[in-house]
């Protein structure tokens, strides 16, 4: 090159390393980053966790089945609307470990929920949906029906259904498949969709659980007495006083009645006949053809006329000593005076209708 070649080319533009290099990483940079960024939202649309935000709205069932884990709950709540995707469901259950201990049962979530959200509704007893039934002392079979379908989702039909299958119900054997006495007054816990025959079950139970507590069978044997009578004889303590230092001595004036042959005559069983319960009977009532009429004849009436609770049959089991062969109540309180003179008992009558007891 000659001297004016070099001249008309001017002097070199190369850059400095140093400089040359650092741009070089930048436009590197300026290249790989959306790549890299594109191939994030990549990743995430095809292995990621899509997930709702915030509580949702609405409101929806789930249950969660007995066995299920993680993946099967994550299931059942993309299928209700109530997570976005399962892996955002079971990626919070993964950094939660009480997920483990979420409960068989149904729950009320709401629709679009965030993952994590609808976990800690599982993990909350009060997200659980249950029908709470609680049968009082003394309610009579055709009431526990009249319950079981006002507080559960147990359609009445499908009640009348079971009870009319007694010999799937769990009875003792004693009860002959009778039903009634042996529905356990109890509160009760009923998830929807739970089976008439399984609600009813819950309440046989319960009464097979107490029996065996309170030796119903022995004690029945050291009365003489078969268990099945046990149960009626409570069902009459059960509904002719709700004081608990009488019970005893009602049970005792049933035995002693039973003993000589004296009809029982007790109110409580003509109301059984009864839509509504009176507590003053008329003739009208007391002549009632059938056989749980005690003012027509005499022993025990077919069946219980309620379901006892522990106390009564207790009671039953363990009656005071005692010769009375009346009773009346003879205060507001429920308080009865107990007398072996009918002259008595018509005199206590007398001015406890005056004081307006009943």
């Amino acid at each position: 090159m000659t001297l004016i070649e070099e001249q008309t080319r001017g002097p070199s533009k190369r850059l400095p390393k140093p400089v040359g290099r650092a741009v070089v990483v930048l436009i590197l940079l300026a290249l790989v980053v959306p790549i890299a960024l594109g191939g994030r939202a990549l990743y995430n649309s095809t292995f990621g966790a899509p997930d709702y935000s915030g509580n949702g709205t609405g409101s929806v069932v789930v249950q969660v089945k007995p066995g299920d884990f993680a993946t099967a709950i994550a299931a059942t709540l993309l299928a209700k609307g109530v997570i976005k995707s399962e892996r955002a469901f079971t990626k919070a259950a993964q950094a939660d470990s009480r997920s483990k201990t979420v409960q068989p049962g149904f729950y009320a979530l709401h629709l679009k929920m965030a993952a994590a959200k609808a976990l800690t509704l599982l993990l909350d007893p009060k997200a659980r949906v249950r029908g709470r039934v609680t049968l009082p002392e003394g309610i009579s079979l055709a009431q526990v029906v009249d319950r079981f379908a006002k507080y559960t989702e147990v359609p009445r039909a499908d009640m009348v259904a079971a009870l009319n299958n007694p010999n799937v119900l769990g009875l003792p054997s004693y009860a002959g498949n009778r039903p009634e006495g042996f529905l356990f007054p109890a509160t009760y816990d009923v998830e929807p969709g739970t089976a008439a025959v399984d609600a009813i079950m819950m309440t046989t139970q319960k009464f097979a659980e107490v029996a065996a507590a309170i030796d119903l069978e022995g004690g029945a044997r050291r009365l003489h007495l078969s268990p099945y009578d046990v149960v009626k004889i409570a069902s009459l303590v059960e509904a002719e006083t709700s004081v608990a230092a009488d019970r005893a001595k009602v049970a005792r004036v049933v035995l002693n009645r039973l003993a000589i042959g004296m009809p029982l005559q007790l109110d409580s069983t003509v109301n059984y006949l009864l839509t509504q319960k009176k507590a003053r009977l008329s003739l009208t009532d007391i002549g009632i053809a059938s056989p749980y009429n005690t003012y027509l004849h005499k022993g025990l009436p077919p069946t219980p006329i309620d379901s006892p609770g522990e106390l009564a049959l207790q009671a039953a089991l363990a009656p005071a000593t005692g010769t009375w062969l009346y009773f009346i109540t003879i205060d507001k309180a429920g308080h009865s005076l107990f007398t072996n003179s009918y002259s008595e008992f018509l005199a206590a009558k007398a001015k406890a209708q005056r004081d307006g007891v009943y």
